[in-house]
């Protein structure tokens, strides 16, 4: 099955250990696993922030004071999906660490989870639509060769 077109713009705030992260985060790579998760063309910002900047966005956009993994700002999902992701540097590296990762397995698995939200998937409405999620995230991350996030 071919895969959709993407315009991808990536961008990098500037934070202490911004290198680390640009290096986890090469744009082919990038590129590659939005595109597995993408059922349509899109164009879509990928942002890598500190955790002020992170927290700050938490709390305007979602009302929860605290930097959180991956912020998704979806504006339209059809015909064509426009979208701004916003990952917590610091926050990615921290649950890396925890769950036993690479810090680009992470990211890998927070962008396809992502970019599934703006095209409308939501693990917050119901179990049913949690599990039918992470399920599909789980397909796309192993056409991807990444192992199951959630083991």
């Amino acid at each position: 099955m071919p895969l959709n077109d993407l315009s991808l713009s990536l961008q990098f705030g500037k934070f202490p250990d911004a290198a680390l992260h640009r290096a986890a985060l090469p744009r082919h790579s990038v590129t590659r696993w939005i595109r597995h998760a993408l059922q349509s063309d899109a164009e879509i910002t990928v942002r890598i922030v500190d955790a002020e900047e992170g927290q700050a966005l938490n709390h305007d956009y979602r009302g929860k004071d605290y930097a959180t993994n991956v912020l998704t700002f979806d504006y339209t999902q059809a015909p064509y999906v426009t979208a701004d992701l916003v990952l917590c540097a610091p926050v990615v590296a921290r649950e890396a660490r925890e769950q036993g990762k690479t810090l680009q397995a992470h990211y890998a698995h927070l962008l396809v989870h992502g970019t599934l939200h703006a095209q409308g998937h939501d693990h917050e409405t119901s179990e049913a639509d949690a599990e039918a999620m992470e399920a599909l995230e789980i397909e796309i991350l192993a056409g991807l060769g990444i192992d199951n996030p959630y083991q």
